[in-house]
This record gives structure tokens, C-alpha cells and sequence, in this order.
């Protein structure tokens, strides 16, 4: 299954990131079998999650996951939206691979899963 993890991470959280790419070479390494690969997107904060990912953008990556390959046209007809804006909204997820083409140049998702995986800590006082 292809998945795609998206994720929110500060600076301070590089040690973290490392060690568990770490882990997981080393899991596969040991097992000898091939992991679970995702796609990681990683933000460094809410406010680039939320202007690559707004809620009409991931309303377009849900209808497009529910209706497979289609057109720009057909994906607008889909969602009720202008072509215009939904191919801005399409060229921007293209560019953080969320949404990609096929041979045949419909847009896709091409992932069947897509997790979030956010960690919000408090300040240090």
C-alpha cells in the first residue's frame, strides 16, 4: 500500500527525525525484508501545513481519492468549483507530490493512505 505520512516538525526535532530513520533502516536491515515505505511531507509549521493544505485543497485530494484519475475539468464539475481555481489548487499539491498525473495526463492521488502526524508540546518555561 502506498501511504504518505505528513508531518509538522521544528528544528529541535531533527534528533528525533534521525533516530527513527535509524530504527527504521535498521529494522529492515535485521528483517531483511522490505518496510513499509511512505512518502514523508514535512512542514516546519501549522501555518505552511495549512497554506500548502487548506480545507478546500484537501477536500480535492479526499473526491479525487473517492473518484480516481480525472481531468482538471472533471475533477471541478466533481467538486462544484471553477477550473481555474482547482487547477491552481492541483498545481500546488503537484508540487508537494499529493496529487501527480498519469500517463494519459488525468490527476490522481497516488497514495492510498495519507496519515497526519502532528506533536504539540508546551513551551519551555
Amino acid at each position: 500500500m502506498k501511504r504518505a505520512v505528513i508531518q509538522i516538525r521544528q528544528n529541535d526535532d531533527e534528533i528525533t527525525a534521525l533516530r527513527a530513520m535509524g530504527q527504521g533502516f535498521a529494522a529492515a536491515w535485521n528483517s531483511g525484508e522490505v518496510q513499509n515505505p511512505a512518502a514523508v511531507l514535512t512542514f516546519s509549521s501549522p501555518a505552511q501545513l495549512f497554506s500548502v493544505i487548506s480545507p478546500r485543497r484537501w477536500e480535492l485530494i479526499e473526491r479525487l481519492q473517492a473518484i480516481g484519475p480525472v481531468s482538471i475539468r472533471g475533477l471541478a464539475r466533481a467538486l462544484e468549483r471553477d477550473v481555474k481555481r482547482v487547477h491552481e489548487d492541483v498545481v500546488a499539491l503537484e508540487e508537494w507530490g499529493l496529487v501527480s498525473r498519469d500517463a494519459a495526463g488525468k490527476i490522481l492521488v497516488p497514495f492510498e493512505e495519507i496519515e497526519a502526524d502532528f506533536v504539540l508540546k508546551a513551551a519551555a518555561a
